[in-house]
């Protein structure tokens, strides 16, 4: 028997299922010289925190270099001991929040070599999301580096705000607006 198309439909919430997995919060091993934690709340456009959701990151360690096993990335692998570039968090506890343990990156060259500042690629995935939402976590004490970014000064000077992550005790705190009046930018990748 032949079965129609059926429609898309929303991802999770199943996140708690089979993507989280115990080190995935954690891109750098407790411990390591220089870690830092990213917290924040993602939130609705109503200003609800949004329980059930998954964010991703992918990130240069503090030298600039990725976790390569092929050593195909910019000055090759990194060097830190048990980075890996990648991290995933669930919000497993309800409220919307997240934690990530990590190190804060490094520089990398961008559109026409240019040095783009420190920043974390992430991917959002939710309820109600078809497709993940993409955007960057830069650093607001980087402001020499984030006025040279080529990507961060392509969004307008009234935006901008909406990817700084401010530092907070032990890290850096970011959030994130799916939608409404302080809605994160989000890029079309």
């Amino acid at each position: 028997m032949i079965f129609a198309t059926t429609p898309s439909q929303t991802v999770g919430p199943y996140y708690a299922i089979g993507l989280p997995w115990p080190d995935g919060p954690c891109v750098v091993p407790a411990g390591t010289p220089g870690a830092i934690t990213l917290t924040g709340t993602i939130y609705d456009g109503r200003g609800a925190v949004i329980p059930d959701h998954l964010i991703e990151i992918w990130q240069a360690d503090p030298d600039g270099r990725f976790a390569d096993l092929r050593g195909a990335g910019p000055g090759g692998p990194s060097r830190v001991e048990g980075f890996r570039g990648f991290g995933r968090a669930g919000a497993e506890v309800g409220d919307g929040s997240y934690e990530l343990l990590t190190l804060k990156p490094g520089r990398v060259p961008g559109p026409g070599r240019r040095l783009q500042a420190p920043h974390v690629d992430v991917s959002l995935f939710a309820r109600g999301l078809l497709h993940r939402l993409v955007t960057r976590i830069y650093f607001a004490d980087e402001e020499a580096a984030n006025a040279e970014d080529p990507v961060l000064q392509s969004v307008p000077a009234a935006r901008r705000g909406t990817l700084l992550a401010q530092p907070r005790a032990g890290g850096y705190g970011f959030d994130i607006h799916v939608q409404g009046p302080h809605e994160t930018v989000f890029f079309a990748v």
